[in-house]
């Protein structure tokens, strides 16, 4: 009898720690970094369209340039600042910036990303360096950066993109997993003690999106067969969620101070799995990686950088 009570007394409390109310953006300084394109754009849209003020960094100006431009259309309150968010001192120039202009930072989105694609033989530590930097490293050198300006306010609302792959170690995408794992570890771990200051984490594990950064991907190995399987993964409809979709989602579960999603079904059935029957999900990795996976190379970190190849490949059409 006492113990029904104490798990229904759990459930209880449990449902009301997670219950919080609404939240409106209009008018939130919201700090998106990778939001000249792709899902960080698209997020940025949704939340310029309510009347958020933005500022948006990314390492590439031109981009910037383009994103602004678009979102002014909507909505006047954008700001945009090249940075290298793996570098402490920028992102924390940046966010300085974004302080003093709007005078507080209500939401950090920690969205930025790299992708290298093929066999752990064909990958330098270079490769490990580059997205531990950017997935791990950076998330942190921002949060750090931001804390003080939300404590100072009573609290915020920090949004780190991780992924299907900080939950699930995938074949041929070991930087990525790897550096997508710590970053997961790091939002869990800070929701639980920034909670006492008003200050609410989401961590966002993404499956396949169509997002069209499948382009930008770094390949090794058997690099044009790489390509071609991630691209094909990353665009068929049936396996990745439309980016806007995933977007939106994203931006309702900051609003609801979600503490975890999952996008797409896939991925929460790969994670469910995972959980259940962790021994299956590693079998059926290693069946793909011998036998459906493009093989190594002899050359260690042989790089094809698809962008590269699709803007030669159209020059010489041309």
């Amino acid at each position: 009898m006492l113990g029904g009570a104490g798990i229904i007394g759990t459930a209880a409390a449990a449902a009301l720690l997670g219950r919080r109310p609404s939240y409106s953006f209009r008018d939130k300084s919201v700090f998106i970094t990778g939001g000249a394109l792709g899902l960080g754009f698209l997020m940025a849209e949704l939340l310029a369209a309510e009347g958020a003020r933005l500022m948006l960094v990314s390492r590439n100006g031109d981009q910037l340039q383009e994103a602004e431009l678009k979102l002014r259309a909507t909505n006047p309150q954008v700001k945009t600042r090249v940075c290298d968010i793996r570098k402490e001192q920028e992102i924390r120039a940046a966010i300085d910036e974004c302080v003093k202009s709007y005078g507080t930072i209500d939401v950090l989105i920690n969205n930025a990303g790299v992708i290298q694609v093929g066999p752990f033989e064909n990958m330098r530590l270079e490769d490990f360096y580059d997205a531990m930097a950017t997935h791990a490293w950076a998330p942190l050198y921002a949060i750090h950066a931001a804390l003080p300006h939300m404590r100072r306010q009573g609290g915020g609302r920090i949004v780190n993109i991780s992924s299907i792959g900080g939950k699930i170690a995938v074949p041929h995408l070991l930087p990525y997993a790897m550096s997508k794992f710590a970053l997961a570890a790091l939002s869990d771990g800070i929701r639980v003690e920034l909670a006492k200051y008003g200050i609410g984490v989401t961590s966002v594990y993404p499956g396949l999106m169509r997002t069209g950064s499948h382009v930008y991907a770094h390949t090794k190995g058997q690099s044009e067969k790489e390509s071609t399987w991630f691209s094909l993964m990353a665009t068929t409809p049936v396996l990745a969620i439309n980016a806007k979709r995933a977007a939106s989602k994203i931006i309702e579960a900051c609003r609801s101070g979600s503490r975890g999603l999952v996008i797409t079904p896939q991925a929460k059935l790969a994670v469910i799995t995972q959980g259940l029957a962790p021994g299956v999900v590693s079998m059926v990795n290693e069946v793909v990686n011998r036998w459906i996976l493009p093989k190594p190379t002899s050359s260690v970190g042989a790089v094809y950088d698809r962008a590269h190849f699709v803007e030669s490949r159209n020059s010489t059409r041309s």
